[in-house]
């Protein structure tokens, strides 16, 4: 079942009429080749810091953790279309629209240090996914398919952290992203969701009035928004069930952590990994109900190794309160879950 809302415009007539059209990113997203910067697209006026006013920003109640880096996310639907969602609040988006996601660190002189930013774009043959790097003026980007890394030092926890900052090569980003061998959104969940500007969010839920029944989801780190259970379950839902997921990249693992999970060895509990290795060590269950220093999934978000560490892609550090969040929901399980 889905809420399906029609397109005022065909993406057809809007590329039939692009040359009179004042917006550049109608063109840059329907072109045969990927721009070479990111300011074709006219998202932004000059800098990271202008985002156009053509673009929605949006955040997540529960984010995907990257290195402690800060984001800002933004929506683009070309002129005269609409989104809409299907029954589970996922959005849907019409074709020639982008999701833009910048990633950056608190500068010393304020502000956001933008290292990269990332678009979505939906094309008439699907998704397509593209990394663009800042240069050193902030004035644009460039694309780098083949990815690169960046040093980074910032201020967390009162203390000075270094990573190896990774912006992903545009197989990575295909990586997390497929869905059944497609490029797919994995983040615009309404119940995740939350709009800077009320007026925009009305927008929406006027197109789509089911959305206004669907309840927040909770945010992991805040206790007064679900349990443990919910928000644990909505930390992995996040950071590990676009892959562990029945359609996603690791669904040979038997392990659903996208919601879709009925028992509990689907969620990890009392299960024995499908290939035992080095990431597992010497344990014997992803989840070892009320023992987290017993439990693989601890273990591997707990490292840096790349043979051991889940996730894969997106951090070379841990992070630190996630695993906490996850080491008291293991420890609260009764030891007889499984």
């Amino acid at each position: 079942m889905r809420f399906v809302v029609p397109f005022v415009l065909a993406f057809a007539a809007a590329v039939a009429t692009s040359a009179a059209s004042d917006d550049p990113a109608v063109i840059a997203i329907a072109g045969p080749q990927s721009p070479a910067t990111l300011s074709a697209f006219g998202f932004f006026d000059g800098g990271a810091a202008r985002p156009s006013g053509r673009l929605i920003p949006y955040e997540l109640r529960t984010p995907l953790f990257s290195d402690y880096a800060a984001k800002q996310r933004f929506i683009y639907v070309p002129e005269g279309t609409q989104i809409g969602a299907d029954a589970d609040g996922k959005l849907i988006f019409p074709i020639g629209s982008a999701l833009i996601k910048s990633f950056g660190y608190p500068a010393k002189s304020g502000g956001l240090n933008v290292i990269e930013t990332r678009v979505l774009l939906h094309q008439a043959q699907g998704w397509v996914a593209l990394p663009y790097v800042w240069r050193a003026d902030g004035k644009d980007a460039d694309l780098r398919v083949g990815g690169t890394r960046v040093p980074v030092t910032f201020a967390h926890g009162g203390n000075d952290l270094s990573v190896n900052y990774s912006v992903p090569n545009k197989n990575q980003c295909k990586q997390c992203h497929s869905a059944a061998g497609n490029i797919m959104p994995i983040g615009p969940v309404w119940q995740n969701m939350a709009f800077p500007r009320p007026a925009d969010a009305r927008t929406i839920v006027k197109a789509v009035p089911a959305l206004a029944r669907l309840q927040p989801y909770p945010k992991w780190d805040d206790s007064r928004t679900g349990s443990l259970d919910d928000r644990a379950r909505q930390y992995l839902k996040v950071n590990c069930g676009h892959c562990h997921a029945p359609q996603g990249s690791a669904s040979n693992s038997g392990l659903f952590l996208d919601g879709s999970a009925t028992g509990a060895a689907a969620l990890g509990v009392g299960k024995r990994p499908v290939a035992a290795g080095r990431a597992s060590g010497d344990l014997d269950f992803i989840i070892a109900p009320g023992q987290p220093d017993q439990s693989i999934l601890i273990k591997r978000m707990e490292s840096t190794d790349p043979g051991i560490a889940m996730p894969e892609l997106g951090r070379s550090t841990v992070h630190e309160e996630g695993v906490e969040l996850l080491r008291q929901w293991i420890a609260a399980m009764p030891s007889n879950t499984h």
